[in-house]
């Protein structure tokens, strides 16, 4: 398998730029804060999001340089993206995130959530200063999408009902929102046509919603070292995923176990051998095929470069991960 980062060396110099100023972006006002944030940008981590924005920006700017909006927008979209997770961690009661510890886990709740609702007001007055109307719109929704996944996930915990339409919307709301507004962003900001930007939304929505049904895949597929967390945790929390949904259709003793939420012995293990049992994972990889392939066609549109390359190479890496 390719790994990531060795698709972003159109922007290997961009990125390094963008982790020597994440740091400096929070400040050092709060130094709990600035401890929090060191470990989050510290930590790492593949920078897939700023990298796609990078990545576009370079690729709508054929003919001459970048610009420090260009730039600026790459890590809002990381400090967004970063918000998101140490909330999600809080509401996961996550202790390891990857190998490493949390921000819960290190400094406590009341911190950790503080320091998720800082960087998004953080997030939000760079995202102010980029003085760019339609820019600050989309990336304000993604904001209330990230929100609004989270409750959606939680309301629906252990719905054996749940549609693969409502799963593929929470999926947008959790993870393709940011992928997308930030693709269209970079192209308002490079002044494509709204056509053009519209192709890029597109590219990061199917790019998006791939990647997080790879993801979910993983969870029954991948081991607890490579995970950084249990497999089959996500079952377990109650949160119904693609390979369990399409599972569902051809094992109704699935439903049983769903829906009085694994509360007998041996449960868990039960409803993972009928879905290793079923084509559920199998659909699932479709799916996320589906959804690689349609993000190929739409920055298709966009003139040859490395840079589109990169992109379009992105959409095979998402679905290695499976192999």
């Amino acid at each position: 398998m390719t790994p990531a980062t060795s698709l972003f060396t159109p922007v290997e110099a961009d990125l390094q730029i963008l982790a020597d100023n994440l740091k400096q972006l929070v400040g050092n006002r709060h130094p709990i804060l600035y401890a929090a944030a060191e470990h989050l940008f510290g930590a790492g981590g593949k920078r897939i999001r700023p990298a796609i924005v990078l990545l576009i920006s370079r690729a709508t700017m054929l003919d001459e340089d970048i610009t420090a909006r260009h730039r600026r927008l790459a890590e809002i979209t990381e400090m967004i993206h970063t918000a998101s997770l140490v909330h999600d961690d809080v509401v996961d009661e996550s202790n390891v995130r990857r190998g490493v510890p949390t921000v819960h886990s290190l400094f406590g709740n009341r911190i950790a959530v503080l320091a998720g609702d800082f960087l998004f007001a953080q997030s939000s007055w760079y995202l102010a200063n980029l003085n760019n109307l339609d820019v600050v719109k989309l990336l304000s929704e993604v904001i209330m999408d990230l929100a609004a996944g989270e409750i959606q996930q939680g309301l629906n915990r252990f719905d054996a009902s749940l549609s693969t339409e409502t799963y593929l919307q929470k999926s947008y709301y959790k993870t393709a929102s940011l992928i997308a507004n930030s693709a269209k962003a970079a192209g308002l900001i490079s002044e494509t046509s709204l056509e053009t930007a519209e192709h890029l939304y597109s590219y990061g929505r199917h790019l998006g919603l791939s990647f997080q049904i790879v993801d979910d895949i993983l969870d029954f597929t991948s081991s607890t070292d490579t995970l950084g967390k249990p497999a089959g945790s996500d079952l377990k929390s109650g949160n119904l995923t693609a390979p369990a949904l399409y599972a569902l259709e051809e094992k109704p003793d699935l439903e049983i176990l769903i829906e009085r939420e694994f509360a007998q012995e041996g449960d868990l293990e039960k409803a993972l051998a009928l879905i290793h049992d079923s084509r559920g994972i199998q659909r699932a990889r479709e799916l996320a095929a589906h959804h690689a392939k349609l993000a190929t066609e739409h920055i298709g549109i966009l003139e040859p470069s490395a840079s589109r390359e990169a992109l379009m190479n992105l959409t095979d890496y998402v679905l290695s991960r499976l192999y």
